[in-house]
């Protein structure tokens, strides 16, 4: 009788810390054993020539998500999903978006219930709070807290979702309190709006005026701002979608200093540029996300600031707007550059584009690449060692890749229901070809094999980090150094 369910042979592992030749066995839906010579399985897979990686886990991502202004995004979860199981991606953490006025506990059971309907792969929530009304903090937050709901996130600028200051200590208190990570929106909404008014009233109505009404000096305020704000609580913070070198500065230095800080940058950050939205008509509208793109300058930083560890992950920020009526365009042809909706896909193709730049063109490696797309989301979010790590008793999710494959990112239709991509005209080399979550094969052959709703909650902590539950924030001497205190 096989010992094992499934065992995949002749494959070179690659984790975060070491790529080795060696065969992985399943059993049930758990890793059972790594090494040479195991012993055979009821299924088995060849995989020579292969990469065998840990499933990607994508730590922020927008799904089935309703914007303050009313509008929905493209995907539902088997479509987002779907797209991320076919880009090797096999844990989500996308939002529970709460508006103003809105019980956060409603919200959470409503975006649980379209999951349930629709997952391909294994999901957690980040609950977004833009209304921290006592009554949510106190009443509402505790159980979900204990459900396992271990992050939250909040924004610092757009006129419906912000927070002031003190609302932003409060929410900070409240997730310390219960143990949560607390991830924000760091750009100075003074700034933007500021900005945004002069540029219409000069008659700057493109697209590509969308990049300076977000001044890089907005980023880099706000995020100084918010690590205060968080240090002033001894309370964990993740600072999302960081897309200038002088962000990725101001968290180094405060690391540095022994905040307790962590950092994300984004795909499109690494890839792509200002002037992709210099096209004419709306086209350059495909390109618009917040923050915007920057300069390659920024690029180069933030590649260097995932290097020394000042940045700690890399998410794909999926957004998906179809580029008509529904989505970008829903103020119509003539719309300007504060209409339309921002965001763009991402979740299908993060893996590829990012396995090009960092595995085969040499930019970061491998074992590099595996940290920074699995494990250290995973490790960050209270999912480790479950998910990310090629390990024996985690979760089997797994991509065999292609190391050699090349693939022609073409405009047009992927799986997501976006429409488009903005990293078509690319040629890419690596690919995953076969995709298992929980030991179970999902893609193979570029099919999609799981069912919607087949994905799985994943209750958690909020990381390493967070504070043990109940324990309340330090009490501060006035007469002292406040950031004294704080430093370990």
């Amino acid at each position: 009788m096989p010992e094992h369910d499934l065992v995949i042979r002749g494959g070179t592992v690659a984790t975060a810390t070491g790529v080795y030749p060696a065969d992985v066995a399943i059993r049930g839906e758990r890793i059972a054993a790594i090494g040479a010579g195991l012993a055979p399985g009821r299924t088995e897979l060849d995989a020579t020539g292969r990469l065998l990686l840990p499933g990607g886990v994508d730590s922020h991502c927008h799904i089935e998500q309703l914007a303050a202004s009313g509008l929905m995004n493209a995907d539902d979860f088997a479509s987002a999903t779907g797209s991320a199981a076919l880009g090797g991606t096999t844990t989500v953490i996308p939002f529970a978006a709460q508006h103003v006025g809105m019980s956060l506990t409603r919200v959470v059971e409503e975006y649980h219930a379209a999951a349930e309907r629709g997952a391909m792969v294994d999901y957690a929530f980040h609950m977004i709070l833009c209304d921290p009304r006592p009554e949510i903090l106190h009443e509402e937050l505790p159980p979900l807290a204990r459900a396992g709901h271990g992050s939250l996130k909040v924004f610092l600028t757009y006129d419906r979702l912000r927070v002031e200051d003190a609302q932003f200590l409060d929410v900070l208190e409240a997730a310390r309190l219960h143990g949560q990570m607390v991830c924000v929106h760091a750009e100075n909404h003074g700034m933007i709006t500021w900005m945004g008014k002069r540029l219409l009233a000069g008659g700057y109505r493109a697209p590509r005026y969308h990049v300076p009404s977000h001044p890089r000096l907005g980023e880099i305020e706000a995020i100084g701002r918010a690590i205060a704000c968080a240090a002033l609580v001894d309370q964990p913070l993740m600072i999302f979608h960081v897309s200038t070198a002088e962000g990725a500065g101001v968290i180094h230095r405060a690391r540095g200093e022994g905040r307790k800080v962590w950092g994300e940058t984004c795909t499109q950050y690494l890839t792509l540029g200002a002037r992709d939205l210099d096209r004419p008509g709306l086209e350059g509208a495909m390109w618009m996300c917040s923050p915007p793109l920057r300069e390659p300058a920024d690029q180069e930083a933030l590649w260097w600031a995932l290097e020394i560890g000042a940045l700690q992950t890399v998410s794909s920020d999926h957004a998906p707007y179809r580029m008509d009526a529904s989505g970008k365009l829903a103020k119509g042809e003539n719309a300007h550059f504060k209409e339309i909706a921002n965001g763009m896909p991402g979740l299908e193709l993060r893996l590829p584009v990012l396995f090009d730049a960092m595995v085969s063109r040499g930019r970061l490696g491998l074992e590099k690449f595996v940290e920074l797309t699995a494990t250290a989301p995973a490790r960050l979010y209270g999912l480790h060692a479950r998910k990310g790590s090629i390990v024996i008793g985690a979760d089997a999710d797994l991509a065999l890749w292609n190391p050699d494959r090349l693939v022609e990112i073409v405009q047009g239709p992927r799986h997501d229901r976006a429409g488009y991509t903005p990293y078509a005209g690319r040629t890419v080399r690596g690919w995953p070809e076969i995709v298992l979550r929980r030991g179970q094969v999902i893609v193979a052959d570029g099919a999609l094999q799981a069912p919607s709703g087949s994905g799985r909650f994943l209750p958690r902590t909020g990381g390493p980090a967070a504070a043990p539950l109940g324990r309340p924030a330090p009490e501060l001497d006035p007469a002292r150094n406040f950031g004294a205190q704080l430093r370990p």
